[in-house]
């Protein structure tokens, strides 16, 4: 545990809980506003036609060689989204292989993990030949009820009060630490949680902010930025806080009471296991457990394609905003993809993972440097003393400016 904190203890057990809250909220939901407000600024108010994210950083660029420097942004942006969708498909098909061997009682093996990568690669196919609207929006509103009932179910049928009484108390202690946590390297003992968790999901997050970026950016439109940064933070941590208190709360109540030995689990058998034992311990325990798969097989399928679409869109280099990319495209990253997890899973060290992450994210920090100095020049151009006192509406009907 983190801090000295001793193993076993009442507050080892709250301080589980509290971490995830801290690694999955607030940071990760800010990282993915700061590119969202210049791209949508970009889209809608300087009526840019193009999706590439480089183009969000033109106000901080210089005009000569600008094209090349943009170039080279789009090229990092791209080297960030892939590291990080292999990073969550290189965690995600060991858990899905797990459920899937947990489920049907049959030992875990390759051949699953290269099945789930091939089933989840005909899940996206048939998105693909669908079109956007009838595909991977389809799945995705699957997905949402499906999560919704799940999480209700469990937080009813499981033990509720003691669910919202660590929820309660979990975020109590993050505001309250946040600082501390945020910023604590452990610098005289030197131990490992802090680069191998809070760096790891900082680096995790900051590979997503071009992908994020630009699908909160596409969908602002009509919004203003006090709106655009207050809904994406707003929203997104009530989300993931929820997911978390009511499905971290019902594995320690398991641990706490020895109804299931999560620590052992995880020393002997590896997160992934974990997940899916404290599934198979809920109340209709194979039905919870098939519930869970389909959920986690749907919100990575939907996952590799927004992960496509985006990369396509990238890297199309006159593609509109109210354009789609070309299929084959989206085919050959959803492959190239899927081809990058399989070595990763083949690898079966969770060390490449983080190693990935944390390499794609570094050149994406002075690109978000760019994007937040290319907006703030923008707003002084276009509004100048007006940005203060009035509020600035993405929408190029109500107020645009020509470049």
């Amino acid at each position: 545990p983190p801090l000295g904190i001793e193993v076993g203890s009442a507050k080892s057990f709250e301080w589980a809980a509290m971490y995830p809250l801290l690694h999955w909220g607030l940071i990760p939901w800010a990282f993915y506003t700061v590119p969202a407000v210049p791209i949508a600024y970009m889209l809608y108010v300087r009526r840019s036609k193009t999706l590439r994210i480089s183009s969000a950083c033109d106000g901080a660029l210089p005009k000569r060689g600008r094209e090349q420097i943009k170039t080279t942004i789009d090229i990092f942006i791209v080297l960030g989204i892939v590291s990080g969708v292999t990073t969550s498909l290189g965690l995600g098909v060991p858990l899905m292989s797990a459920m899937l061997s947990t489920l049907f009682d049959v030992q875990d093996s390759m051949l699953i993990k290269l099945g789930v990568l091939l089933l989840w690669l005909l899940m996206f196919g048939a998105s693909v030949y669908r079109g956007l609207k009838k595909g991977i929006k389809i799945l995705a509103d699957i997905n949402i009820v499906l999560g919704v009932v799940a999480l209700v179910f469990v937080l009813l049928a499981g033990p509720t009060l003691f669910i919202l009484d660590l929820a309660v108390n979990s975020l109590g202690l993050m505001f309250n630490n946040f600082l501390t946590v945020s910023t604590w390297t452990d610098p005289i003992e030197k131990g490992s949680f802090p680069k191998d968790w809070t760096g790891f999901y900082w680096a995790w997050w900051i590979a997503y902010t071009g992908m994020v970026g630009l699908f909160f950016g596409r969908i602002s439109r009509g919004r203003t930025i006090r709106q655009v940064v207050f809904g994406i933070i707003g929203w997104g941590c009530l989300g993931t806080w929820l997911f978390l208190a009511i499905m971290g709360g019902y594995s320690l109540y398991l641990e706490s009471t020895g109804l299931l030995s999560v620590s052992d689990i995880l020393n002997n058998q590896g997160m992934s296991f974990v997940n899916a034992l404290v599934v198979a311990h809920m109340p209709l325990g194979k039905i919870s457990l098939a519930v869970f798969t389909v959920l986690i097989l749907i919100f990575t399928a939907t996952t590799i394609d927004s992960s496509a679409f985006v990369l396509a869109s990238v890297c199309a280099k006159d593609m509109r905003n109210d354009q789609e990319p070309r299929r084959w495209t989206r085919v050959a990253w959803a492959i190239l993809l899927a081809l990058l997890t399989a070595g990763i899973v083949q690898s079966g060290t969770l060390g490449v993972v983080q190693s990935i992450s944390v390499l794609g994210s570094l050149p994406l920090i002075p690109i978000i440097i760019l994007l937040c100095v290319s907006l703030v020049r923008w707003l002084d151009h276009d509004f100048g003393d007006r940005v203060r006192p009035e509020e600035l509406v993405l929408d190029p009907e109500k107020r645009s400016v020509d470049k």
